[in-house]
């Protein structure tokens, strides 16, 4: 939920603050300040709807940190590509990999007009090691196309593509898995993957939810989905940390203070995995 959602490819992009935004509503959800009233209205109603759903979106974040110290530190891993990265939120991903290398690259990948303006403000610092790209997450030949992604991807260095809290917003007549699939054959050997979506077991929570969200952006969203949709991400890639995907608030918890996701009428559920 963090961005990307909510227009058709092709579509011209037009700022409207009538209408809440996906990026707006998960800035407000973080404690952000990047918000509209009708974005703080909009997730009183999901509020009402999932009492959860900050706590979700804390959990996302949590794990994004986890996963990029994870692959930066541990994996060397020197160069990310952030898909639906939405508004910016400390830490940044630039921020968590350079902390640990200095000479890490990142491009932000997000749709939304108002996420491009407020990233290339406070995201793209030094243009030799940040970029964000005004871009749909569903045209992937469009993205590696791109003069920002050309010059990331250089050379066969492993790189990371974040998925964290987006492809619930993509529909399933638009194959999120296929785009999953795609993404992760135009990546160098031994890269990773790392993704996390709402899930729920539950279908009238899922159902609930996914029409609300639906309504709110002219039906340009995606939908909640069960945990075994989710598993089907990672068919064929080798799971770390885990033997299979989970509740991402699990996955390398570092503290036993560290935040932990509670409640289960939904989850944020995913994983990193390795290709191949």
């Amino acid at each position: 939920m963090r961005g990307a959602c909510g227009r058709e490819r092709g579509e011209r992009l037009i700022l409207d603050l009538s209408k809440p935004s996906i990026a707006r509503m998960y800035d407000h959800l973080l404690g952000g300040t990047d918000n509209y009233q009708v974005d703080r209205d909009a997730c009183a109603e999901l509020l009402r709807l999932a009492p959860s759903a900050r706590e979700l979106a804390r959990v996302n974040r949590d794990f994004l940190v986890r996963a990029v110290h994870y692959l930066a530190y541990e994996r060397g891993v020197r160069r990310f590509l952030d898909h639906g990265s939405g508004l910016p939120a400390q830490p940044n991903v630039h921020q968590i990999a350079q902390n640990v290398d200095p000479s890490s690259q990142v491009v932000y990948i997000d749709n939304d007009p108002l996420v491009h303006a407020h990233g290339r403000m406070k995201l793209a610092e030094d243009p030799r090691t940040t970029a964000v790209l005004q871009a749909d997450i569903r045209d992937t030949n469009s993205i590696f196309d791109s003069s920002e992604v050309e010059r990331l991807l250089r050379g066969d260095q492993p790189v990371a593509a974040l998925f964290v809290s987006v492809l619930h917003c993509i529909p399933d007549r638009d194959d999120p898995w296929g785009l999953v699939r795609q993404v992760a054959g135009r990546l160098p050997p031994g890269s990773y993957l790392v993704i996390s979506q709402f899930a729920s077991d539950d279908a009238e929570l899922r159902t609930k939810i996914t029409r609300f969200m639906a309504d709110i952006t002219d039906d340009q969203w995606g939908q909640v989905r069960s945990t075994s949709e989710v598993n089907r991400y990672f068919d064929s890639l080798e799971l770390l940390e885990a033997d299979r995907p989970g509740e991402v608030s699990r996955w390398r918890r570092n503290s036993e203070l560290a935040l932990r996701q509670r409640s289960t009428e939904w989850v944020a559920y995913g994983g990193v995995a390795r290709i191949g």
